[in-house]
């Protein structure tokens, strides 16, 4: 529930900063002269970026949530096994032990957007964002096409 209330704040406060920038650029362009609508249109470019990757990191996180509590509901979701230090960090030699094995799941069934979704958090554990977020994305793909399968 924590993680939740900070993802709406963040959001909140990046759509607050891009209406105050896009409103800079409009004003930008209503000045009229070459220059400040040149100026104006690149600054609004950024709030449009802007919107767009907060849109998909909503998006992406939205889908990987559905997809841990129908894990969840099947009793699938992965255990926390891994060792910690005295401080709570994870012992690395402990999430690498079960990343070998979530990576051999994964080999074993390559079309089963469960193992992905397991390896994905063994790459969250293990520190390797890119990693954890390519192996999500491959799970909800995997996930929306077996759902597709199954419509047909």
């Amino acid at each position: 529930m924590r993680a939740k209330l900070s993802y709406a704040l963040t959001a909140a406060v990046l759509v607050v900063y891009f209406v105050l920038v896009g409103s800079r650029g409009v004003m930008l362009i209503q000045s009229g002269t070459v220059l400040t609508v040149t100026f104006g249109v690149a600054v609004l470019i950024l709030p449009v970026i802007g919107v767009w990757f907060l849109w998909k990191n909503t998006q992406f996180v939205h889908r990987a949530n559905r997809l841990a509590a129908e894990l969840d509901a099947e009793g699938g979701l992965p255990v926390d096994e891994l060792k910690r230090t005295p401080s709570g960090r994870i012992d690395r030699d402990s999430a690498d032990e079960v990343f070998a094995r979530r990576k051999a799941e994964t080999e074993a069934a390559p079309d089963d957007w469960r193992t992905w979704f397991r390896l994905a958090v063994a790459y969250h554990d293990a520190r390797d964002t890119p990693r954890a977020r390519k192996a999500m994305q491959q799970a909800i793909t995997l996930h929306r096409t077996s759902r597709q399968q199954a419509a047909h």
